[in-house]
């Protein structure tokens, strides 16, 4: 838990206006139906925490990227209609997300209404953080609230220039569960720590790599960025995905994690394809054996294996980024036998979000883990050791707080 917060338990929402900036950018298919409403119940206990205090709740987000204009297949209409059912009261959706009709709907409400504000990318002030938009969503409400940690790492007019002009501001249940699984992770984990970070590009994730490599005492690297390794070092890699530029960051990698004394394991077989097609010929071919023309798509059953074993005797897990193309069918093995060796270690296991979770989800292992965080980018960005905007507006608002009384 970040002490530097002020959380929504301490402070007083009886009768109160408290707006509460969520992350509902769930995913809907092509007639609007919500498929996975995983964002919506994770941010059910701050909301009906307000409402068992006697708050007018009013909930802001955004959906997709409608770029800056009303686009009527991003409005948050099936949101208010699933959050209705979760709440089990009626969820007003507002027709926009400031203006006078948004305005007197908020006015009009009472202790215990809910009312969701349409889709806040409708605004090109939100992307752009412009202090105007802040303080028109300011007017709305008497108490600020972010539980939208994928968003933190992120200044947007809603989680940033927002907080520069409402009375009071803290953070949610979410934001503090991610924050505390953080810091028991990477700030003062039980050891030993693993990192398994996978995915495509080195270049994403260089900061994060280097970073780690000061705090844990493994480091396992697949997915498509353990090609730009093994090029790094001077192997074959046929025609996989390797980064050209990052060759030489691979290699400050490498020698990093050797003079911290980091045990640093890398595939040792790969599934390898003649193309990129989910019916295209493969074979399993040791990391020094990749024919040219043809290209590595998944860890190979050895790397498995040897994956399993280096974090059988971890007590700390963290884990980001997919093993391979895990959503083509015969290169998803790698990635879901690692979901169910992690699942199955007697680890803290803590997930980055993004294509890890859905490879959890689809592996029917999410009960398994200890926690899977809600944003990818944020935890990355927290791995890296950045600051991230969204909090950093919340620890200042709480530090101009404490000088004013």
């Amino acid at each position: 838990m970040d002490k530097g917060l002020k959380y929504i338990d301490e402070i007083i929402l009886k009768g109160k206006k408290v707006f509460i900036r969520v992350d509902f950018n769930v995913p809907l298919d092509e007639n609007q139906n919500i498929t996975d409403d995983t964002r919506i119940r994770s941010v059910l206990p701050t909301i009906n925490y307000a409402l068992d205090e006697n708050a007018k709740v009013i909930l802001a987000s955004h959906l997709g990227r409608p770029k800056g204009k009303p686009v009527p297949e991003m409005s948050l209409a099936p949101v208010a209609k699933r959050l209705g059912r979760l709440l089990e009261k009626d969820v007003v959706l507002a027709p926009d997300s400031v203006g006078d009709e948004t305005k007197k709907i908020v006015d009009n409400m009472k202790p215990g209404d809910v009312v969701l504000l349409e889709n806040l990318r409708y605004h090109p002030e939100e992307e752009k953080n412009d202090e105007g938009f802040g303080k028109q969503l300011s007017e709305l409400t008497d108490v600020y609230i972010n539980d939208a940690f994928a968003m933190a790492h992120r200044a947007h007019a809603s989680n940033v220039a927002m907080t520069r002009f409402v009375k009071e501001a803290g953070a949610g249940f979410l934001m503090k569960k991610e924050l505390t699984y953080f810091a028991m992770a990477l700030e003062k984990p039980t050891r030993p720590l693993v990192a398994i970070i996978g995915g495509k590009k080195v270049s994403d994730k260089v900061k994060v790599l280097l970073s780690l490599c000061d705090r844990v005492d493994k480091l396992i690297i697949g997915g498509g960025m353990a090609l730009t390794f093994f090029k790094s070092l001077g192997y074959e890699v046929g025609s996989s995905f390797a980064e050209e530029e990052a060759l030489d960051t691979a290699k400050e990698v490498i020698e990093k994690a050797r003079q911290k004394n980091i045990k640093l394991y890398m595939p040792v077989d790969f599934v390898v394809a003649d193309r990129f097609a989910g019916d295209a010929e493969t074979k399993v071919v040791t990391y020094q054996e990749i024919p040219k023309g043809w290209m590595a798509l998944d860890i190979g059953p050895a790397t498995v294996t040897l994956f399993t074993e280096a974090i059988q005797n971890a007590k700390t897990i963290v884990w980001n980024g997919p093993m391979g193309v895990f959503e083509i069918d015969a290169f998803s093995r790698g990635t879901f036998a690692m979901v169910s060796s992690v699942a199955s270690t007697y680890a803290m296991t803590i997930v980055g979000g993004g294509d890890t979770d859905v490879a959890v989800h689809r592996a029917g292992e999410y009960a398994k883990m200890s926690y899977i965080s809600t944003g990818g980018g944020a935890f990355l960005e927290l791995l890296k050791g950045a600051e991230l905007p969204g909090i950093a507006a919340l620890r200042q608002k709480k530090e101009e707080h404490k000088a004013a009384n």
